[in-house]
C-alpha cells in the first residue's frame, strides 16, 4: 500500500483532541481547523498533519502526493441510521403523498412497511445484495465513510435473517465501517394484526436466538409509536435483546411523544432517532443520560413532518447526531450533504454543528468515534477534498450540490 501525502489544504476540518469521542451541547460548536494544511496517511491510517510551513524536508519517496490545491479537508461523514437494504423503490406513496395522504394514511391502504415487507420477502438475497451495493457506492462517492444499516422489512425469520446477511456480506466487500441494527419491530406483518403478542414472541423467541447465534447484528432497534409497538413492547425487546448482548438503538417520537425516548435512555440506549415530536420531558430525560439524539431533517423534509428541536436539544446539552434515513418510503436518499444542509437550514444548527453532527458524533452514535468522525493521528483516513471553497458554511449553503472532489478511504484515493 502506497501511503499518501495530501498538500496544499486550505483548511482542515475536525481536528478534535484524540481522547474526544463525543461533543455535548455547546461543546458542537467549536469544529478545530488548520489553515494551509498538509496530512499523511500512512498504513491506512492518519500519521501526522501540520501547516505546510512545517511539512518535512524529507519524506520516503514511495509517498504518493495529491495536491489538494485549496480545498477544504474533512473527515468523512458517518449515517448512523439507514434502510438501505430493501427490494424495490415505493414512488407510487411519493404521488400519494404528493395527494395529500399521511403517513398512516398510507400504511392504512396497504403502503408504507408493509408494502417493502412483501416485495423484500420475494426478493433473492442476491438481487438484495446488488441493490444495496449500489445505493451504498453513491453514498460513499457523495462522502460517507461509515454507514449503519437496519433490517426491518423482512418481518418474518427467513426474510429478517435474509437482511442481515445481506448487511454482512456488505460489511466483508466495502471499505469502510459497518454496523447492523436487528428491527424486525418495524412492524406488525398482518397475519399478527390482531396478534402482536404472538408476533413479539415470535421476535423474542425465535428470531433473537438465531441472530445472536451467527452474529448477525450489533444493536436491536423497535420503532415505538403509536400504532405500531407501545412503550411495553419496546422495554420487553430491549430487554430480550440485551441478552444477547445487542445494545440499543431506536425509533422514537417520530409522528408523537410516545415514550420511545424515555424507555431508550432506561435502556441506557446509543442512540434514540427521528424526535420529530419533543416536549420537555424528553429533552429532561436525555439532558440526564449519555444517549444521543439522532436527527433525521431529510425525513422531515421528504414526508413533510416537523423537524425535530435541535436547539433546544443542543441548549440542554445533548449530544446531536445527524444521519440520512435512507430507505424507500420516507426518505429515498442517501445524500449526507443534503442532510447537513437541512441541520442547518430547518434544524436552525450552525455550520460546525451539523459537521459534528454528521461526523464525530455520527461515529459515537456508532460506537466508531475511536476510529472514525475526525481527524486525529491513528484514526482510518477516511476523508473527503472539496473543490475551493471561501468558508466551512459554503459547504451547507450550497445545498443540493456536491462540493466533494476526492474521496480518500483508509488512506487512499477511492
Amino acid at each position: 500500500m502506497s501511503d499518501l501525502l495530501i498538500t496544499n489544504i486550505r483548511s482542515l476540518v475536525g481536528l478534535h483532541p484524540e481522547n474526544t469521542l463525543l461533543l455535548r451541547g455547546s461543546q458542537m460548536q467549536n469544529l478545530p481547523a488548520i489553515e494551509n494544511a498538509w496530512l499523511l496517511c500512512e498504513g491506512g491510517k492518519i500519521k501526522d498533519f501540520g501547516s505546510m510551513d512545517q511539512l518535512p524536508d524529507h519524506l520516503p519517496n514511495y509517498i504518493v502526493t495529491h495536491d489538494a490545491r485549496g480545498g477544504y479537508v474533512f473527515p468523512s461523514w458517518c449515517d448512523s441510521h439507514t434502510h438501505i437494504v430493501f427490494a424495490a423503490s415505493r414512488e407510487e406513496e411519493f404521488v400519494m403523498k404528493i395527494d395529500g395522504k399521511s403517513y398512516e394514511d398510507i400504511a392504512a391502504a396497504g403502503g408504507g412497511i408493509l408494502n417493502s415487507a412483501r416485495k423484500l420477502q420475494l426478493a433473492s438475497a442476491e438481487e438484495l445484495y446488488d441493490s444495496a451495493a449500489q445505493r451504498l457506492t453513491d453514498m460513499i462517492r457523495q462522502g460517507t465513510g461509515a454507514v449503519e444499516i437496519k433490517s426491518g422489512y423482512g418481518l418474518t425469520t427467513d426474510s429478517e435473517l435474509k437482511m442481515l446477511k445481506v448487511i454482512r456480506k456488505l460489511k466483508e466487500n466495502f471499505p469502510i465501517p459497518i454496523k447492523a441494527s436487528f428491527l424486525a419491530a418495524h412492524a406488525y406483518p398482518p397475519e399478527y394484526k390482531n396478534d402482536h403478542e404472538g408476533y413479539i414472541k415470535l421476535i423474542i423467541e425465535e428470531m433473537l436466538p438465531r441472530i445472536a447465534d451467527e452474529g448477525l447484528a450489533d444493536y436491536m432497534d423497535a420503532f415505538c409509536e403509536h400504532g405500531f409497538f407501545s412503550v411495553d413492547d419496546t422495554d420487553r425487546l430491549l430487554q430480550a435483546g440485551a441478552k444477547y448482548g445487542l445494545k440499543p438503538k431506536i425509533h422514537a417520537n417520530q409522528l408523537s411523544v410516545s415514550g420511545g425516548v424515555q424507555v431508550g435512555v432506561k435502556h441506557q440506549a446509543i442512540s434514540v432517532d427521528h424526535l420529530e415530536a419533543t416536549d420537555v420531558a424528553v429533552i429532561e430525560s436525555l439532558a440526564t443520560s449519555n444517549t444521543i439524539a439522532t436527527l433525521l431533517p431529510s425525513c422531515s423534509f421528504y414526508i413533510n413532518i416537523p423537524f425535530a428541536n435541535a436547539r433546544g436539544l443542543i441548549n440542554a446539552n445533548i449530544p446531536v447526531a445527524v444521519a440520512t434515513d435512507y430507505n424507500p418510503g420516507s426518505t429515498p436518499s442517501g445524500n449526507m450533504n443534503l442532510v447537513v444542509s437541512l441541520a442547518c437550514i430547518k434544524l436552525r444548527m450552525r455550520p460546525e454543528e451539523a459537521v459534528n453532527a454528521a461526523t464525530i458524533n455520527g461515529a459515537a452514535a456508532m460506537e466508531l468515534s475511536s476510529e472514525v468522525g475526525s481527524i486525529a493521528k491513528g484514526k482510518k483516513a477516511n476523508l473527503f477534498i472539496t473543490r475551493p471553497m471561501s468558508s466551512i458554511a459554503f459547504l451547507p449553503y450550497s445545498f443540493g450540490q456536491s462540493q466533494i472532489e476526492t474521496i480518500i478511504l483508509n488512506g487512499k484515493i477511492s
